[in-house]
């Protein structure tokens, strides 16, 4: 049973933001402002958050930012009365996986509940058979001289050991699924976002820039832009 954290300040919406996802089989904490909602996750391991951004005491961009700060790789998403382009975006370029603006279904908000956490802890998909430098054994890729551990969540790289999101370990995955070859930006989106939509492909942009940062102290290994196609992974021979 997967454990969702809600943060809402309204009573009555979280009564029933509560009530739907306990309705569709999940376990779910509620709490009604960021601090508190910063604190469960100090205390308890979830599988997926849904913020509202205007709470008190600690806003929901600002929990985001800090859940990041400290590692937590949860994934997130935003409920939210701030509909506007600029919001949205912030949303994405924090590393949501949703931004779901209010007001809104509960039968939408399960199913995209639903489809996170089914993109989330979908099982790792297997390896190509052609050998490359980007080889594979159980969820352990080598790219170069670095390691990515898909399970755990962590990319070793010169020393040091990043603790990633879902969405960056599945991309990443991805790229060392395919070493050398040309991803293109509409594959990856439809593969992990199912949808290729502007606001997410703002958000791809994120993980790339992220993923390309944990990897640089490695010569070996780049992420390279195809520009008007997509992305692909070289890796040194």
């Amino acid at each position: 049973m997967a454990h969702i954290l809600i943060v809402e300040d309204d009573p009555n919406l979280g009564f029933l933001l509560q009530d739907s996802l306990e309705g569709a089989g999940y376990a779910v904490t509620l709490c009604p402002d960021g601090e508190a909602g910063l604190s469960a996750l100090a205390e308890t391991t979830f599988d997926l958050c849904v913020l509202d951004v205007m709470l008190p005491k600690l806003d929901g961009f600002t929990l985001a930012e800090e859940m990041r700060r400290r590692g937590l790789p949860t994934p997130f998403m935003f409920l939210t009365a701030k509909a506007l382009k600029a919001d949205r975006l912030q949303g994405f370029e924090l590393g949501c996986d949703d931004y779901l603006t209010k007001p809104f279904g509960l039968e939408e908000l399960v199913y995209r509940v639903k489809a996170i956490l089914r993109r989330t802890s979908q099982h790792p998909e297997p390896a190509p058979a052609e050998p490359s430098p980007a080889s594979a054994a159980g969820d352990v890729f080598t790219l170069g001289a670095s390691t990515l551990a898909f399970k755990n969540l962590q990319l070793h790289v010169a020393g040091h050991t990043h603790t990633l999101t879902h969405r960056e370990a599945e991309l990443l995955r991805l790229f060392a699924q395919h070493p050398h070859q040309l991803l293109r930006r509409e594959e990856i989106l439809q593969r992990l976002w199912q949808d290729d939509g502007y606001f997410v492909g703002r958000s791809l942009d994120v993980f790339i820039s992220r993923l390309r940062k944990y990897l640089q102290p490695d010569a070996t290994v780049k992420i390279t832009t195809v520009h008007g196609r997509g992305y692909k992974l070289e890796v040194a021979a």
